[in-house]
């Protein structure tokens, strides 16, 4: 293994400069902290805007909104904010040996030293277990799947080494939360929220393959799959039907979800969602170089608009 190059303050290759953890968090806790990727927020977005998704439209489905919703919301912030941290980290333990042999990864907390295994295994049970606090505050059918959730999570940092398509699995952990939350505010799982996850996954596919764009050189050495390097110069074609699936299957869910009780003008605006998704999707390819990992990554970061664009027409579909 390539010995690490920790930086000297111990900061993250990829994080932002100057992030919170870098400068106020307790330097006791930086190195957990860098371990949960607390300062690389974007991760919590990506996972948190599927569960606000599945919230807001099944609110637009039954027309019902409570009190009860607000802490669904809460609780999935949290338990977003915990489960990617918890997630990160086991992805870190199981892929610490390869971490050290990529440029980018190679700061990252337990390659450079800076926590033992030990320590990151219990500073992840401490997170999941508190997720966990969180998830038992919901209806018992969306425990039962919080539950569940934890197969695709455990998974995910061993599909590189068997499948070219890892952001699969990572779609299928990363969207949990769209069948979640909406099983938490009506109590069952149902065919619009089934159809919202599929379109989270298709998301997922378009940006963590930009994401994974940043390593193909280093990951072809030591053997790691994904996307990036399946599709390789084909990437753009392929980029554009993850983008088509991803917005046509938000509209089949939309209309899923709004058919029956939603008036048709609360229908036609949450659909403006996908289609506006669909657009920043589409401004993404447009400025996409393969060749610059700097782009790949501005771009991967710029997923948080991505998901939350959808989510403002379906919160204002449900005031018409």
């Amino acid at each position: 293994m390539t010995n690490p190059i920790p930086s000297p303050d111990g900061h993250v290759a990829d994080a932002v400069k100057g992030n919170w953890v870098d400068t106020i968090a307790p330097e006791a806790t930086r190195p957990y902290l860098r371990l949960s990727r607390a300062d690389r927020p974007i991760g919590t977005w990506l996972l948190l805007l599927p569960c606000l998704w599945g919230l807001t439209l099944a609110m637009v489905h039954d027309g019902q909104a409570s009190w009860h919703d607000a802490w669904i919301a809460i609780g999935c912030a949290a338990g977003a904010w915990l489960m990617r941290g918890a997630g990160c980290t086991w992805n870190d333990i199981t892929d610490r040996d390869f971490d050290g042999q990529v440029e980018r990864t190679r700061s990252r907390p337990i390659p450079a030293g800076q926590v033992s295994v030990r320590g990151a295994v219990i500073w992840m049970c401490a997170q999941a277990l508190i997720a966990f606090a969180i998830l038992l505050t919901f209806h018992v059918n969306a425990i039962l799947l919080g539950i569940l959730a934890l197969l695709p999570v455990a998974i995910y940092p061993f599909a590189k080494r068997f499948t070219w398509w890892p952001q699969v699995f990572l779609g299928l952990a990363f969207n949990w939360g769209a069948l979640l939350a909406w099983t938490a505010h009506t109590g069952q799982l149902e065919a619009p929220a089934v159809v919202l996850y599929l379109a989270g996954i298709a998301w997922t596919l378009f940006y963590d393959t930009i994401y994974a764009h940043q390593d193909t050189e280093d990951d072809a050495l030591i053997g790691i799959k994904s996307t990036a390097r399946l599709f390789g110069t084909n990437t753009a074609p392929w980029l554009r039907r993850f983008l088509m699936g991803t917005v046509g299957l938000m509209g089949i869910a939309v209309i899923f979800s709004a058919i029956d009780d939603a008036s048709v003008m609360a229908m036609v605006l949450a659909l403006g969602g996908p289609w506006a998704m669909g657009w920043h999707m589409a401004w993404q390819l447009r400025g996409l170089d393969i060749e610059d990992p700097a782009k790949c990554l501005q771009l991967f970061r710029a997923n948080r608009d991505t998901g939350i664009i959808p989510l403002l027409f379906f919160g204002a579909a449900l005031f018409v």
